[in-house]
């Protein structure tokens, strides 16, 4: 791998707003991992452990940057009392992962003392959060059979789908994705399950992904549904919805110059390729669905489990991300801004006055 490494006014200048951002190493176990505590405004920084072959530790620091900035706006939008923060381990988990460097993450973890719990993401699993937890006291989204929520892409896709409802009722003026032709990028944990959602809800489905794999399984599990052969296929076709389900920065300038797509909603994070796409997507008519808005529903799967967890108060908390969608893009027609600009004031505002008001208290 790589070995470009970001200097100390590297990370000061890129993680400008961040709390904290701490790095760890265990050769031993072959742990590389970095924690970025973006806000604790709200309450300790919730969000999950990326395991990823990145080609550089900055690429890895740039991407958990990225990411804890998306989960303090993630929480505060759906209205938990939790902040920001993200984790990456860095490596090959098909190769790299076992259980010594799970447990060492886990202590790693614990010696933050709370200010940040973990959780799963692109990489890890419910069973790699129980050997976490071994060694760690902040840990969600453990297995059923330790106690936890589980497997968080269930009602991270229900989240989805509910927000996609918001969506086409505000491009066509019906909540209803009958008949409705949908393509999903990236049919992996999350849009495996959104796509069970979407046949049920009557909708044409297309979909592809890199892992041709995921892409039988569920092209088996659902006979009507239809397969391309890569991203830029599916963009390019005749579709009413586009779901990027997979990578951050989905939306570049050239997927949204070629899309013919009137709503785009999907559960992948950062979809934005750089400041500015919002403005394009809204000139062209596009409802964009903002990603940390719609796909809130693992976080509130996994920050129900502090509470010792119900999966049916989970979900119908889950389905309240239809009306945070509707907010949003009613925010947006009447300030004449794109939704993602929307959604970043509600969330701003929520951390603002809430945060206030929980510094006093804790005064």
């Amino acid at each position: 791998m790589s070995q470009q490494l970001p200097t100390t006014s590297d990370v000061f200048e890129l993680g400008a707003d961040h709390e904290q951002v701490v790095f760890a190493n265990d050769p031993a176990t072959g742990l590389r991992a970095i924690v970025a505590i973006h806000s604790t405004a709200l309450g300790p920084a919730l969000g999950g452990t990326r395991f990823h072959p990145y080609a550089s530790t900055a690429d890895a620091l740039a991407d958990v940057l990225d990411l804890s900035r998306g989960m303090s706006y993630k929480a505060a939008l759906a209205g938990l009392d939790l902040g920001g923060g993200k984790a990456v381990i860095i490596g090959d988990p098909a190769t790299l992962k076992s259980e010594a460097l799970l447990r060492a993450y886990g202590r790693f973890v614990q010696s933050l003392s709370g200010r940040y719990l973990t959780a799963c993401d692109v990489g890890t699993y419910s069973e790699d959060m129980d050997h976490v937890a071994r060694e760690c006291s902040w840990v969600t989204g453990r297995t059923v059979a330790q106690g936890g929520a589980g497997d968080s892409s269930v009602l991270t896709a229900y989240g989805v789908f509910r927000g996609m409802l918001a969506a086409a009722e505000s491009a066509w003026g019906t909540p209803s994705l009958k008949g409705r032709v949908v393509g999903v990028a990236g049919v992996g944990k999350v849009g495996r399950h959104l796509v069970g959602h979407l046949v049920e809800a009557g909708a044409q489905v297309v979909v592809t992904d890199v892992w041709q794999p995921a892409v039988d399984r569920v092209l088996d599990e659902h006979p009507g549904v239809r397969s391309v052969g890569s991203t830029d296929e599916l963009v390019a076709s005749a579709l009413d919805v586009y779901a990027p389900c997979a990578l951050g920065h989905a939306l570049t300038d050239e997927v949204v110059d070629v899309l013919s797509a009137r709503v785009v909603c999907g559960a992948a994070n950062n979809q934005l390729a750089h400041p500015g796409v919002e403005k394009t997507l809204a000139d062209r008519g596009i409802v964009y669905a903002p990603d940390y808005c719609v796909n809130a529903g693992g976080l509130i799967q996994v920050a129900d489990e502090l509470q010792g967890f119900s999966f049916e108060r989970a979900q119908q908390r889950a389905a309240t991300i239809y009306d945070t969608t509707r907010a949003v893009l009613e925010l947006a027609a009447s300030d004449g801004v794109p939704p993602a600009i929307a959604a970043d004031r509600l969330a701003e505002q929520r951390m603002r006055e809430v945060g206030r008001l929980r510094g006093i208290w804790l005064a």
